[in-house]
């Protein structure tokens, strides 16, 4: 059942409907999916006021001024990963006023804030991130048919260990890939199943779980080329073998 203390406007006139029908402010909650409260706050607002939509003013004080309100936000941009309950203390040390932590999301969200989990990906030094640049620049014009030909292949590795993820970073919307906002790990930095795979606009590859050591050229060619690459090109292809 919903907890929510107010209805979207056209919800809450179709509650009125079925009260003024007969219906028992009980059954109302009960087919809308609400507490009877809301139907019971929202019956006696429209006997007060003849209307469904909340008094101007209406609800508890603000618990913040807008000092606060920028501190909270200006704070939360210098320190990114800090949560909500570490915020709520240092507003108290800095101003003195108690609030909940949930007032200090509330701040955030109207600055554009949200709490989000960083993108992951591996470390890249200048040289390759400029080799990606390139190659993007050079395959920009490129259409559906162009990238129709291509299949697109990479090994991944999937851990046996816990990773809970728990650090959160406060950003605005539209910034996942912000530098600043990405948590670089090491690909191959812990015990795991390393699994190979690809896809292409017709399809995907199967998947394929890559034992006994590492990956090597001429493995390369035996486990993946030749079993899953080459049945999907058009034509036979030569595949040069490369030790490793």
């Amino acid at each position: 059942m919903s907890q929510q203390r107010d209805l979207p406007e056209s919800m809450a006139w179709r509650v009125i409907g079925r009260l003024e029908s007969g219906q028992t402010q009980r059954g109302v909650a009960d087919a809308v999916g609400v507490a009877r409260s809301v139907v019971a706050r929202l019956w006696n607002r429209l006997q007060e006021t003849g209307n469904v939509r909340r008094r101007p003013g209406a609800g508890w004080p603000r618990a913040t001024t807008s000092t606060d309100d920028r501190y909270i936000q200006l704070t939360a941009r210098r320190n990114r990963t800090e949560n909500a309950t570490h915020l709520q203390r240092l507003l108290l040390l800095a101003t003195g006023r108690r609030v909940s932590s949930q007032t200090v999301r509330n701040r955030l969200h109207e600055g554009g804030l949200y709490a989000r989990r960083p993108m992951v990906c591996i470390p890249l030094t200048p040289r390759p991130r400029a080799a990606r640049r390139r190659w993007a620049a050079e395959h920009r014009d490129w259409e559906q048919h162009d990238w129709s030909q291509v299949l697109f292949t990479d090994e991944s590795l999937f851990s046996l260990e816990c990773d809970t993820r728990r650090v959160l970073v406060w950003r605005d919307r539209g910034t996942r890939n912000n530098p600043a906002f990405v948590r670089e790990r090491s690909q191959y930095r812990r015990a795991g199943w390393m699994v190979w795979g690809g896809i292409s606009i017709g399809g995907r590859t199967d998947l394929h779980i890559i034992r006994n050591g590492p990956l090597t050229g001429r493995r390369y060619a035996d486990e993946i080329l030749r079993p899953h690459v080459i049945p999907l090109t058009l034509e036979p292809l030569e595949i040069p073998l490369f030790s490793g």
